[in-house]
């Protein structure tokens, strides 16, 4: 850990820093100037993505989630873009008013999906990129996690229509001694690309009521006490 780092950041930024520096670097393999969309990007790794993202070099970063009010923070720290979506059935055109929206994007170049929902909205992405993205040019999509579920429907020409590279990031798919090493990465980008993170420094007697309560909306971190 680099000087400067305190403990609790650097104890709240191992995991989900860990995973999005894995996803961008060990499998996506990010290349200075590519465009990158995170799907999912209000959740406390996908923040960490965008962020991420850009002090790799990436040179757009768009975001994605259902929260369009917590996207906007997103902007304030690196995200281009945003694009939010309503795909739950409240909105009876909100499944393609949110592939139109991709599919404008992709048509001006996505390099690399980084998505933590999976569910609908990355089977939107994977048909707006059969249908937008020119012929055989790649896109690197990497599942990370599934918040919105653990199947989607895939359709076999979006395979044969596109070039995409359908990939997954986590252990097993990126070798123990990367993630780890991903951690330490993480730690000496921290301040470099000052890097935000919410916590909460809570005492370990309170860990029973902190995990009933947790939100989510912040990285809970157990100190002595």
């Amino acid at each position: 850990m680099p000087d400067g780092l305190d403990d609790v950041t650097a104890a709240a930024l191992a995991n989900p820093g860990m995973s999005a520096w894995a996803a961008l670097v060990y499998r996506a393999q990010l290349k200075r100037g590519d465009t990158v969309l995170i799907n999912g990007a209000t959740g406390i790794a996908g923040r960490l993505a965008v962020q991420l993202a850009k002090h790799l070099g990436a040179g757009k970063v768009i975001a994605t989630a259902r929260d369009a009010a917590a996207l906007a923070s997103v902007e304030a720290i690196g995200a281009d873009i945003v694009l939010p979506f309503q795909l739950d059935g409240s909105d009876a055109d909100g499944v393609s008013r949110f592939e139109a929206a991709l599919r404008q994007q992709f048509e001006e170049g996505i390099d690399v999906v980084v998505d933590y929902l999976w569910g609908k909205s990355a089977e939107t992405i994977i048909v707006a990129i059969a249908k937008a993205v020119d012929d055989a040019r790649p896109v690197r999509f990497v599942q990370v996690g599934s918040a919105s579920g653990g199947d989607i429907r895939l359709p076999g020409a979006a395979l044969r229509s596109s070039a995409i590279v359908l990939m997954g990031s986590g252990v097993k798919s990126v070798p123990l001694p990367d993630l780890l090493a991903a951690a330490g990465q993480v730690f000496a980008a921290a301040m470099p690309a000052n890097l935000k993170i919410a916590t909460r420094a809570l005492p370990l007697s309170d860990v029973q009521t902190a995990w009933d309560a947790d939100s989510g909306k912040a990285r809970v971190v157990f100190v002595p006490g």
